[in-house]
């Protein structure tokens, strides 16, 4: 094994310009994002065009890179709103355009803004990785069916940058290839419709009022390739995606949190066996189905599908974000739901040990005592040491509710 850490790119979700801020602060290299056309996740908040100019200029403040989604498949009509946009991203010089379809890639070339191939292509070889080269695709975002060893190969023998994702939800279709809810709910996945179709449950019709038994057979578990981070530093994989711009500021903030400090600790030598139980105990404190390696050692299998039924069950729901933090005096927290004194929340800190805080008192903006919040107020909390504005707060539930 190369003793050289090749630390690669931590990327992250940015679903909104809330988390975009999330992210960047919380350790991410890069982020991607869409605007309110053109991207595949039409169901997420997206970013309005002054939403863009923003979330683009902190990003270049803080010297994190900024990727923007068009990757749906575009028809004819889809082309007429794309000049006024592309003229914006050249002049809030986004770092490149996440692209599937060939048509988009030859109409942006005059704008200069370099191309990464989106996992909608499906690009799952060294001979489809040199055509896209040659069209002038800068980086392949490589199909979840794509091991490790294969994107090595692929970078190795195309010269190209490669993306592989490493934490999140996963699609059991071929990238791109997916019509389910086009057939269950008139969306259109490839277009950023899409319905979720592969996590309900079926059975199969026998005929005369039978059916088989009822199973959960297209919904697959949740990618975590955390304990391979060393051996993607190893085959060179430039760029390490997580998945979820529909997910909340606290999967956000959690998972650029875990990933960069488990990225900076290997860049610095071998981690502790302690250090590693810690980082996996963190991510396991995240809603998620189970988590399974996908496709990045061996082909996924049986074993990666998730055949039951989702749960809601949330130990450690998002609580909110600081507003303010005033040394002697108070915290200014949004809370997103209800809080009473007696309650305990961690404080996700952005570097190091998060703050397990016990709420002793709990104020109302005007400072009037309050036996419970509700969701969506702004409290006063009394001023914890080490605690500051834009750090996410998670609910740690009582322990007679966990399992």
């Amino acid at each position: 094994m190369n003793n050289k850490f090749n630390r690669p790119e931590l990327l992250a979700p940015a679903g909104s310009l809330e988390k975009l801020y999330v992210a960047v602060q919380y350790g991410a290299d890069a982020v991607y994002l869409s605007g309110q056309a053109f991207g595949l996740r039409q169901a997420s908040d997206n970013f309005t065009l002054e939403e863009l100019k923003e979330g683009l200029a902190f990003c270049r403040q803080k010297n994190v890179k900024t990727y923007i989604t068009l990757n749906s498949h575009f028809h004819g009509q889809d082309f007429q709103e794309l000049d006024p946009f592309l003229a914006l991203l050249k002049s809030c010089a986004a770092d490149a355009l996440i692209i599937s379809d060939l048509g988009v890639l030859e109409y942006v070339r005059p704008y200069g803004i370099p191309v990464h191939l989106s996992t909608q292509a499906s690009c799952l070889n060294s001979e489809a990785a040199s055509f896209w080269g040659k069209m002038g695709v800068k980086r392949l975002i490589l199909g979840r069916e794509v091991s490790l060893r294969e994107a090595r190969n692929i970078k190795e023998r195309s010269g190209l940058e490669v993306e592989l994702f490493i934490h999140g939800s996963m699609c059991m279709s071929y990238s791109g290839h997916c019509v389910i809810s086009n057939f269950t709910s008139g969306r259109d996945s490839n277009r950023g419709g899409c319905a979720h179709s592969c996590r309900f449950e079926y059975s199969l019709d026998l005929g005369d009022d039978r059916k088989g038994p009822s199973t959960f057979f297209m919904s697959s578990k949740d990618l975590n390739g955390l304990d391979l981070l060393p051996l993607c530093s190893e085959y060179g994989i430039d760029s390490l995606k997580i998945e979820g711009r529909m997910r909340g500021p606290l999967y956000v903030g959690t998972m650029c949190k875990v990933y960069h400090e488990v990225l900076e600790t290997l860049e610095k030598g071998p981690a502790s066996q302690k250090l590693w139980q810690d980082w996996r105990r963190r991510l396991e404190k995240m809603s998620h189905r189970d988590y399974s390696q996908g496709s990045l050692l061996k082909p996924a299998d049986l074993e990666s599908i998730y055949d039951q039924r989702e749960s809601e069950e949330n130990l450690y729901p998002f609580a909110g974000t600081v507003l303010e933090a005033m040394p002697g005096q108070h915290l200014l927290l949004h809370a997103k739901t209800a809080l009473s004194p007696g309650d305990t929340v961690d404080i996700v800190t952005f570097k190091g040990e998060d703050i397990s805080l016990p709420i002793t008192q709990l104020f109302s903006i005007d400072n009037r005592p309050l036996s419970r919040c509700r969701p969506s107020s702004v409290i006063k909390l009394p001023y914890h040491p080490g605690v500051a504005a834009s750090m996410i707060v998670r609910k740690v539930l009582p322990v007679s509710v966990h399992p």
